[in-house]
């Protein structure tokens, strides 16, 4: 179960996933679509701001030209997620002209005791970067 909001475009910043996006079980964000005339460098974040003990989350980002097929493999996958903080990577399209469309997946793990079901609350935001 995820509860998500509509993608978010600032003037700057995509949100693969919303703030405050809260999960359960495995997933993915909404499809979005990348302006033509926006950067093709960037730098994802993946902010972790609550989870519990004894569980993992795995992000992917994946990249379709043409919103319905996405691929075997993420364009990028970031560090495998255990406690709250925030980890980034570089997503660089400039040799990637066909990718139009990004969408982010996630899966969940919980292993252990105590709450039966994974719970995170996550982000995932894509900020443009000069070369």
């Amino acid at each position: 179960m995820a509860r998500l909001m509509s993608p978010v475009k600032t003037a700057t910043d995509i949100y693969l996933v919303p703030a405050e996006t809260t999960v359960e079980a495995n997933g993915e964000g909404p499809v979005v679509e990348l302006n033509p005339a926006s950067a093709r460098l960037f730098t994802c974040r993946l902010h972790l701001a609550a989870a519990t003990e004894q569980e993992s989350l795995d992000v992917s980002v994946w990249g379709s030209p043409d919103s319905s097929n996405w691929g075997q493999q993420p364009i990028l996958k970031l560090p495998q997620q255990f406690y709250p903080g925030e980890t980034a990577l570089v997503l660089d399209l400039t040799q990637r002209p066909e990718v139009k469309f990004l969408r982010a997946r996630w899966d969940v793990n919980r292993w252990g005791r105590g709450r039966p079901v994974p719970f995170f609350r996550f982000s995932v935001r894509l900020e443009p970067t000069q070369p």
